[in-house]
């Protein structure tokens, strides 16, 4: 029987770095270093042996996940790992790339060696498009707020009966506003064009989501639309938690998911003494901020709006886990509230119990799906 061959490549750019382990003990052999490409890796592949014999692991990174891809269609197993969680000795303080393809190797064969979910194509599509439109976000909040410092230089405040910055209001405030100097008249027009651009921008890009749904797996598309049965939780939320958790049910609990999203206090513990600091924010922070904006409306008395009842799942299960959210949600809010925590420890605190009722919805929609398809192929 063949042995099994452990493989690591520290893949850049341009070059990729190969070593490989047999099993059993030895130390790594160094195989070199070679121009990057997906043929190249292939063939440097091809003379350590047949595909079954072979578990290759590579770090995530800026390359993608097309590696991962051919490598595994044409029949080897692939381990693309979180280069967070990769063990790393205390005191050495030497990097090359040799060392980290024999270190790969290493801990590919010894197991300690963290993958990370490899989103299939159409997920990944639509996660490349929603992190543009939190980019797009992002844009738009920093042409707001050179626009009003702008205004605010030259004394230019909002009257008080606006109430919100960037509501029609002000922003019809705003367009009234001119000023003598050419060049500074140059100026705010600019700014104002950037602001409007910017906002299009977002709105175009959210369409473009919208849009893209109905070319998800049907698993996918039941899970955005059960998890809208919660307050808090639109279909832009609701896309964002499944484009970058993907199969919820592969977190065999929520303590598992709340980690991944690093909502978990940190803790330092040693002997008899036990010490817990803030959260980890390890994992995935585009869930984390999601899940700290949905928590805010834990400050509001349960209930169930024309705006939520439209978009809640026929499942009466799905509805009796979102009605649950709600009370134990705003429960929770109001008690840490009372003993005079910080807001932000209360929504993190919020946040992390949502996470549990989100996968728990989740995990019931993905549950009901596998069994819909089992019961359709037999």
């Amino acid at each position: 029987m063949s042995s099994i061959r452990y493989v690591g490549l520290d893949v850049h750019a341009e070059t990729f770095t190969a070593a490989v382990a047999d099993e059993g003990s030895g130390e790594p052999v160094y195989l070199g270093k070679f121009p990057y490409s997906v043929a190249t890796v292939s063939k440097v592949l091809r003379k350590l042996g047949e595909p079954k014999q072979l578990r290759v692991a590579y770090e995530a990174g800026p390359t993608g996940y097309g590696l991962y891809r051919e490598l595994t269609a044409a029949g080897i197993k692939v381990h693309v790992v979180a280069p967070t969680l990769v063990p790393v000795k205390t005191g050495d303080r030497i990097k090359t790339d040799r060392r980290d393809a024999e270190k790969l190797a290493r801990c590919l064969r010894s197991g300690d060696l963290t993958d990370v979910w490899v989103p299939t194509v159409e997920t990944e599509a639509l996660r490349d498009l929603v992190r543009t439109r939190e980019d797009g976000k992002g844009d738009e909040l920093r042409a707001r707020h050179r626009l009003s410092k702008f205004l605010l230089r030259h004394g230019r405040q909002r009257p008080k009966e606006i109430k919100k910055a960037w509501t029609v209001k002000h922003l019809q405030w705003v367009r009234q506003q001119s000023f003598e100097q050419p060049a500074q008249q140059a100026a705010f027009e600019d700014y104002i064009a950037e602001v409007e651009h910017c906002a299009a921008r977002v709105a175009g890009l959210e369409a473009k989501i919208a849009e893209a749904i109905p070319d998800l797996p049907e698993t996918h598309r039941e899970v955005i639309a059960a998890l809208q049965s919660m307050r808090g939780i639109a279909m832009l939320t609701a896309v964002t938690l499944v484009s970058e958790i993907g199969e919820f049910s592969r977190f065999e609990n929520p303590r598992q998911m709340m980690s991944y999203a690093g909502v978990v206090p940190s803790e330092s513990s040693s002997g008899g003494s036990t010490r817990r600091g803030g959260i980890t924010k390890t994992g995935n922070a585009h869930v984390r901020r999601v899940l700290v904006e949905s928590a805010w409306s834990a400050r509001y008395k349960p209930s169930v709006s024309y705006t939520i009842k439209k978009r809640q799942s026929s499942d009466p299960r799905i509805r009796a886990i979102a009605w649950s959210a709600q009370k134990r949600l705003h429960e929770r809010y109001v008690r840490l509230k009372s003993k005079g925590k910080t807001h932000n420890k209360v929504l993190i605190a919020v946040a992390r119990e949502m996470l549990g009722f989100i996968w728990e919805i989740a995990n019931t929609v993905e549950h009901a799906s596998l069994r819909k398809r089992r019961g359709t192929a037999a």
